[in-house]
C-alpha cells in the first residue's frame, strides 16, 4: 500500500508527459507542400536539364566521346579553361582574403562604398564587363595602348643607343601590357568575375570571429603570423576554401566576358564554352554535350569537394583550435 501511495505521489516527468499528452507537431505549417514544391523545382530546372545533357552525350559511343574530347582543338580549349580558371582562383584566394580582412578589420573613409563595389561583378552583365575590359586593356585601349607606346618608346631609345634587338625584345615582353597576350587577359577577366565569391564567403566568418582569442594569444607572447596561422586561419579555412572553389567553378563556365578579350584562335586562345557554341552552330549537338559533360563533371567534383570540406570542418571543429 505504501508503494502504491508513493507511485501516486510521484508525478510523471515533464518530458514524458509532454510526449504522451501532446502529439508531435511540425514547426512550419504546410511543410509537405513546400517540400514537394522544392523537389519539383529542383527536378524541373536542375536535374532534368542536366540529365538531358548526359543522355544527349550518351548517344555517342565511348570511342566517339573520347575522340571528341581528345581532339587537339578541344583539348587545348579545355586546358586553357581549366588553367586560366585555376590561376584566377588562386589570385582571388589570396587577394580576396586580403580584401575581406581590410573591409572587416580596417576602418577607413569610403569603406561602405568599396564594400558595395565588391558585388558589382554580380550585377554587371558579363558582356558589358568583357567590353569594358577590352576597351581598357587591349593594345588599342586606354591603358593597354599606354603600355604599348611605352614599350615602343624604349625600343626607339634602345635602337638609338645601339642596343636594338635584345633590349627591344625584352621591352616588348615586360612593358607591353599583359592583355597583348590574350590568355593573360582571360585570367584577369576571370579574376574580376570570381572575386566576390571569396570576399563574401570569408567576410561573415571574420565579422563573427571573437577577437578575444587573438588578444589572449598576444598576451601569451605569440606574434602576428603565429596568431594568424594557429588561431585565425583554422577558423576561416572552410569558408576560404569554399569561396575559392566557387570562384573556380564560376570561371570554368564563364563565356560572355571572355570572348571579348580572347583572340578566339582555335587551339591557342579558345575556351571550352566557345567550343560548345561552335559545335552547336555546326549542328553537332552530341559533341557539344560531350564537352559540356566534361565541364559538368569537374563542376560536380568541385561542389562535392566543397561539401566535403564543410562536413570535415563541422566534425573536426574542436581539434582546429
Amino acid at each position: 500500500m505504501n508503494e502504491n501511495a508513493t507511485a501516486r505521489a510521484v508525478p510523471p516527468s515533464p518530458g514524458k508527459a509532454a510526449r504522451t499528452r501532446h502529439p508531435r507537431s511540425r514547426l512550419m505549417p504546410g511543410l509537405p507542400l513546400t517540400l514537394g514544391y522544392t523537389l519539383l523545382y529542383l527536378s524541373a530546372f536542375v536535374l532534368v536539364p542536366l540529365g538531358a545533357m548526359v543522355v544527349q552525350s550518351a548517344q555517342l559511343s565511348a570511342a566517339e566521346f573520347w575522340h571528341t574530347i581528345s581532339d587537339p582543338v578541344v583539348l587545348a580549349s579545355l586546358k586553357l579553361t581549366f588553367g586560366a580558371s585555376a590561376a584566377a582562383a588562386v589570385i582571388n584566394a589570396v587577394f580576396g582574403l586580403i580584401i575581406a580582412w581590410v573591409l572587416v578589420r580596417e576602418p577607413f573613409p569610403g569603406r561602405r562604398l568599396f564594400d558595395a563595389l565588391i558585388d558589382f561583378p554580380f550585377a554587371l552583365p558579363t558582356a558589358v564587363a568583357g567590353l569594358t575590359f577590352s576597351q581598357l586593356y587591349l593594345t588599342d585601349g586606354w591603358i593597354g595602348g599606354l603600355g604599348h607606346h611605352l614599350a615602343s618608346l624604349i625600343n626607339l631609345l634602345a635602337g638609338l643607343a645601339g642596343h636594338g634587338p635584345l633590349l627591344a625584345e625584352n621591352a616588348l615582353a615586360w612593358l607591353d601590357f599583359p592583355f597583348t597576350n590574350t590568355n593573360a587577359g582571360i585570367v584577369i577577366v576571370l579574376v574580376f568575375v570570381g572575386l566576390p565569391f571569396v570576399v563574401r564567403t570569408v567576410q561573415p566568418v571574420l565579422r563573427d570571429w571573437d577577437t578575444e582569442y587573438e588578444y589572449a594569444a598576444m598576451n601569451l607572447g605569440a606574434g602576428g603570423w603565429t596568431i594568424f596561422r594557429r588561431i585565425i586561419l583554422p577558423e576561416i579555412l572552410p569558408a576560404w576554401l569554399t569561396g575559392s572553389a566557387l570562384a573556380f567553378a564560376r570561371a570554368i563556365g564563364e563565356y560572355g566576358s571572355v570572348i571579348f578579350i580572347a583572340a578566339n584562335i582555335p587551339g591557342k586562345s579558345q575556351i571550352a564554352p566557345l567550343q560548345i557554341v561552335v559545335k552547336l552552330d555546326d549542328f553537332r549537338y552530341s559533341q557539344a554535350t560531350a564537352i559540356g559533360a566534361v565541364l559538368l563533371l569537374f563542376s560536380f567534383l568541385i561542389l562535392l569537394a566543397i561539401n566535403g570540406v564543410e562536413w570535415w570542418a563541422r566534425h573536426h571543429e574542436p581539434g582546429w583550435r
